[in-house]
């Protein structure tokens, strides 16, 4: 096994609730063998306050989320990224901006617990059965082979990992 480190780009429209999840599950399941980053193709601003408070909950640091766009992952002074993920079906149908890295992509589409209407233990329980979604596909991704994969067969194993259980 290397010692390379994978760049991780987890995108949504908003970056407030899916991809700042994924995210901050990358980075700890990860161990430091992923360095993770979310972005939106429109940016709400801030995290959903029910992404939050299932971070908050789960012992994260809050202040290493902020919803950002895109873009700041495009320029050519930005780390290269080797893996975008998608995880709505709107910024997975939107042309993506140009990488560094020329990154593979794929696409683990999920509900979006910001769409949850209803008393706060309601949206949380949401946030947590997307937080228990992610977790299986990352689970399923650090069990691959990462550095003996081709692009080609890590796009058909990711593209695989995308259809697992609560896919949108």
């Amino acid at each position: 096994m290397s010692d390379k480190v994978w760049t991780v780009l987890v995108l949504c429209t908003g970056n407030s609730a899916r991809s700042i999840l994924g995210e901050a599950l990358l980075g700890r399941m990860g161990e430091g063998r992923i360095l993770a980053f979310s972005a939106g193709s429109k940016p709400k601003g801030v995290p959903h306050p029910g992404a939050l408070r299932y971070l908050a909950a789960n012992g994260y640091d809050l202040s290493a989320f902020r919803s950002k766009s895109w873009d700041e992952f495009a320029s050519a002074a930005s780390s290269p990224i080797d893996i975008a993920i998608t995880v709505c079906g709107n910024a997975a149908g939107e042309a993506c901006p140009i990488f560094t890295g020329a990154p593979v992509r794929t696409h683990w589409g999920l509900p979006d617990p910001a769409d949850v209407e209803g008393s706060e233990e309601e949206v949380d329980a949401a946030f947590a059965r997307t937080a228990k979604l992610l977790e299986m596909r990352i689970s399923a991704f650090l069990a691959l082979p990462l550095d003996t994969l081709s692009p080609t067969e890590l796009r058909n194993a990711l593209n695989i990992i995308g259809q697992m259980e609560g896919v949108a």
